[in-house]
């Protein structure tokens, strides 16, 4: 569990841990010149029946409001510290919107510095902090007054902080793992080094992460936590991470480290629910440029809500757009703040980290269920399917719990080839497929059936659900497939009398003209429009070569053509077409498109303006003809 700290600068924040913990987290020189805290500092803390719980400090200065964001990601429990002297202050205030902003839920208050105020002094401090946390989130948290100096009330409030701490709920160290960097540095002998809270998920010694921005592969060498040797780290806790093969330079605070699965994504663009603070000076609109801070990273965005701008006081379903990718996960919580003037205006919630298209719409309303944005998802994605592995992600919850959504979303939405998909979707592609079959065979009657390519693209579902609808089919006995070819069950073409007698005249017609073959068109003149189709058979069948687009020719004139090459040419040598016109003994009209087909067969080989033939593919192409089974070339 994380503890982290908020307040107004000067307030005690860093003199109370030091007290409880007996750590100074202010290790720079700079801050202990100041006297105030600039960088995140870090400490453990026994608390009885809870067990160490790592602290956070952040600095309370406005100018240094990106470090407390940072350290504030990640935090469990709240200790809002205020100074009994002073009392509520600029910074006690953004802190605390900050804290909600963040969905943190769980505080204990503690009133510093009550030696140098007497009693009165106290009850106003403790009426007004109460006062300003009426309404909020910590509502009702427990003020315990403290000094540092002279220890007064700790023991007291390091029994407020069990209590509060064993109402947190535990995070789930069997998700997925994801750590974002606050600290890099190199120990000498020991390499790089990072340091962050866990936010989900357990590393451990020798498991191989994933670094973002980049992506690169990454071995853990070592792990520590709480500033102790340990074979693994948990979601909840602080962990030191040596890694092997990561270059200093590549790694700062920012970076989120995760465990290496496709699923996790860098993308420019979101979906989220955004609340802008009452007052937040402070219109969205499509071209106002924020700040968005998750986790230790901070991005430029701009933000695109449904029904317009996004007013103070209100939540709007958006669509974030980034200037850099950022990696997050379905119910990751952002703070917004403006760029002129530097302020906190507001904060948010992600509520689609891996939208599929670049301008996605935002959903359709403000704090869905996560059933409401699976249904959006399936249909948005219905053609295609939504990936289950992705789901994790998108919305934010373990595998577990991810397969309980889908459930409670059955029977109306499937699983398919691991993928999401509406049911409705698959039936009514599963009836285009069976009305596309039934329209080929009534349109060509003599084909064995439609090509499958084709077919795929007429279902109005993706690759991967077409081949389910298709194999479906198969399996329910309905269709059958053959040699990249789709039929109804029992499907034979339909010949007629005419149309057998209409194959012999083409036959007869092509063995006559021998290596002048005719055209399509002269062969239609006698077997009239159906002479594609005719084609088309005799193709099938090996009855007929086809040397081009518009001539034919019969298995033997071919053959005779090849038999005259072998006989007259010699490997080595280059022919051009006159000379092979001359070995065909036909004129260059019908020579041209039968030297192509010789081209396509690989009988030859083009070289400038004559060819060079291949008497192993030759004698392969005369073999065909001569064990009767003809080819088109």
């Amino acid at each position: 569990m994380i503890l982290g700290t908020a307040g107004h600068i000067d307030h005690g924040k860093t003199a109370l841990v030091r007290a409880l913990t007996g750590v100074d987290t202010d290790r720079l020189p700079e801050e202990k010149r100041r006297g105030i805290t600039i960088e995140l500092g870090f400490a453990p803390l026994e608390l009885d029946g809870v067990g160490i719980v790592g602290i956070v400090d952040v600095p309370g200065h406005e100018a240094f409001v990106r470090t407390m964001l940072a350290g504030a990601a990640g935090v469990d429990l709240a200790l809002l510290v205020v100074a009994a002297d002073e009392g509520v202050m600029p910074q006690t205030r953004e802190h605390l919107a900050i804290l909600g902003a963040l969905g943190i839920r769980g505080a204990v208050v503690a009133l510093t510095k009550c030696d140098l105020v007497d009693d009165e002094m106290r009850a106003l401090a403790a009426d007004d902090v109460a006062s300003l946390l009426q309404g909020t989130a910590l509502d009702g948290a427990p003020i315990v007054a403290v000094s540092a100096r002279t220890g007064e009330g700790l023991d007291a409030l390091r029994q407020a902080l069990s209590l509060a701490a064993a109402a947190v709920p535990a995070r789930d160290a069997g998700d997925l793992f994801r750590m974002p960097v606050d600290r890099v540095f190199t120990v000498k002998g020991t390499g790089t080094v990072v340091t962050g809270t866990a936010w989900s998920g357990t590393v451990r010694r020798d498991d191989v992460v994933r670094a973002f921005p980049g992506g690169a592969d990454l071995r853990v060498r070592g792990v520590e936590t709480h500033g102790h040797t340990a074979e693994s780290g948990r979601a909840g806790q602080r962990v030191a991470l040596a890694l092997a093969g990561a270059e200093r330079e590549a790694l700062a605070r920012g970076a989120v480290l995760v465990s290496a699965s496709d699923a996790w994504a860098a993308t420019d663009r979101m979906r989220a629910d955004v609340a802008l603070f009452e007052d937040a000076n402070i219109v969205l609109s499509a071209r106002t440029r924020v700040r968005l801070h998750l986790g230790t990273t901070d991005v430029g965005a701009r933000i695109v809500a449904r029904g317009g701008p996004v007013r103070p006081g209100t939540t709007a379903s958006v669509r974030l757009v980034f200037d850099e990718p950022l990696v997050a996960r379905g119910g990751d919580r952002f703070v917004l703040r403006s760029a002129s003037p530097v302020a906190t205006i507001g904060g948010g919630i992600i509520t689609d980290p891996q939208p599929p298209f670049r301008r996605t719409p935002p959903f359709d309303a403000a704090s869905a269920t996560a059933e409401q944005r699976l249904r959006w998802m399936v249909a948005e994605e219905a053609m295609r399917g939504l990936e289950v592995a992705s789901l994790p992600m998108r919305l934010g919850m373990a595998p577990s719990e991810c397969e309980a959504v889908i459930g409670r979303l059955s029977p109306d939405v499937c699983v398919i080839e691991r993928r999401l998909t509406d049911l409705a979707r698959l039936e009514r592609a599963a009836e285009l497929l069976l009305a596309a079959v039934n329209a080929g065979h009534s349109s060509r009657p003599l084909d064995r059936g439609i090509p499958l390519q084709p077919l795929r693209a007429k279902l109005g579902v993706g690759s991967e659900l077409a081949e389910w609808v298709i194999r479906d089919a198969v399996d329910r006995g309905l269709i059958a497939i053959a040699d990249g070819v789709v039929a109804r069950a029992g499907w034979s073409p339909q010949f007629t009398a005419e149309d057998r007698a209409t194959l012999s005249a083409i036959e007869a017609m092509l063995s006559a003209a021998g290596r002048e073959g005719p055209s399509a068109a002269e062969i239609a003149a006698v077997a009239g429009p159906r002479t594609p189709a005719l084609l088309r058979v005799l193709g099938r069948e090996g009855r007929v070569v086809q040397l081009g687009e518009q001539r034919y020719l019969s298995p033997a004139a071919w053959r005779d053509a090849l038999l005259a090459l072998r006989t007259a040419t010699q490997e080595a040598r280059e022919y051009g077409a006159g000379e092979i016109r001359e070995i065909f003994g036909i004129s260059r009209k019908f020579a041209i498109p039968l030297i192509e087909a010789c081209d396509r067969a690989g009988v030859c080989t083009r070289v400038g303006e004559g060819r060079r033939f291949h008497w192993d593919h030759l004698n392969q192409a005369i073999a065909l003809f001569l064990d009767s089974r003809p080819e088109t070339p």
